[in-house]
């Protein structure tokens, strides 16, 4: 997303969609998938509580990013210097108040959803979906934001990683496996390595705004050389998960997305500024891809 396009109408639809951030929407529904290739694998795949899972993680996603939009301007984090593509609040095309009447109403629609699957699968599914709006709003909202005190790439891994990985795997099997959790972490770090281009974008603003992601905290370099580990554990789970649990060889399926990840690596160790929105989105669509052949290699192999 290298140029900002023209901004949409204050109100109007296209600026809710703009606030719901489509591009990293995958962040959602790659989990998902793999949770439900893990299913498939455990012999429990359920369809319909594989779509109310789909619809409830993008649903949380949605809502946590119409909180970071309100939440960031309202910190002052979105200012006039921001270099990332628009945020519906601080350029005026939804109101703070009609922003947080949004992400309530997200939420609640969220909650619905986990109604259904608490009757498939439990009360733990209640706890599943209270934390995770608790924290989607903590994350840039309260009296400790957790993305304000380096603490966004835990949430990240943990909730686009764990949570929602062996969540979908036990609303379908009724239990998680060890092939889930081995395989929520090569997801939950291509997720996080999204939050890592955005903040080492974000870098100088986020300083004099007192957002001390870790980049801010560490230093470009480390940014740097923590997108690049992130990375690189997801191929090699991959390939551990593939070998530990003696599956079929199209579970290396998502090793063909490798130059993809070698690519990004390279520009966000050259880039700075907002030519890393650019970097932004292609890290979110090498997500989709290694997240899309990550689940077919794992549904492939299953007997």
């Amino acid at each position: 997303m290298p140029e900002r396009a023209a901004s949409p109408r204050p109100n109007s639809l296209a600026a809710w969609v703009l606030a719901c951030r489509p591009a990293t929407l995958w962040a959602s529904s790659v989990p998902v998938l793999v949770g439900s290739a893990c299913a498939k694998l455990a012999g429990g795949f359920a369809l319909w509580p594989a779509l109310a899972a789909l619809v409830g993680a993008g649903l949380l996603q949605v809502g946590s990013n119409f909180a970071n939009d309100v939440f960031d301007y309202e910190q002052g984090a979105d200012t006039e210097e921001r270099l990332g593509p628009t945020r519906a609040v601080a350029a005026g095309l939804v109101s703070p108040r009609a922003m947080k009447r949004g992400m309530v109403l997200v939420f609640a629609l969220a909650l619905a959803v986990g109604v259904y699957l608490t009757f498939v699968a439990g009360p733990v599914v209640v706890a599943i979906g209270v934390a995770s709006i608790v924290c989607a709003i903590a994350y840039t909202g309260g009296p400790y934001p957790l993305g304000y005190n380096g603490l966004g790439d835990l949430f990240v891994m943990l909730f686009f990683g764990f949570v929602a990985v062996l969540g979908t795997e036990l609303v379908q099997v009724g239990a998680v496996s060890r092939l889930g959790v081995l395989a929520s972490v090569p997801v939950g770090a291509l997720a996080t390595a999204i939050l890592v281009v955005n903040n080492l974008r974000d870098i100088d603003t986020d300083r004099v705004a007192g957002k001390r992601t870790l980049a801010v905290r560490f230093g470009r370099r480390v940014a740097i050389g923590e997108y690049a580990l992130l990375n690189a554990l997801a191929y090699a789970l991959a390939a551990l998960i593939w070998r530990l649990f003696e599956l079929s060889p199209w579970a290396l399926l998502p090793l063909f997305a490798a130059p993809l990840a070698i690519r990004n690596t390279w520009h966000v160790s050259k880039q700075r500024g907002a030519p890393l929105n650019r970097v932004l989105v292609r890290t979110a669509q090498h997500l989709a891809i290694f997240g899309l052949l990550f689940a077919l290699g794992l549904t492939l192999s299953s007997p």
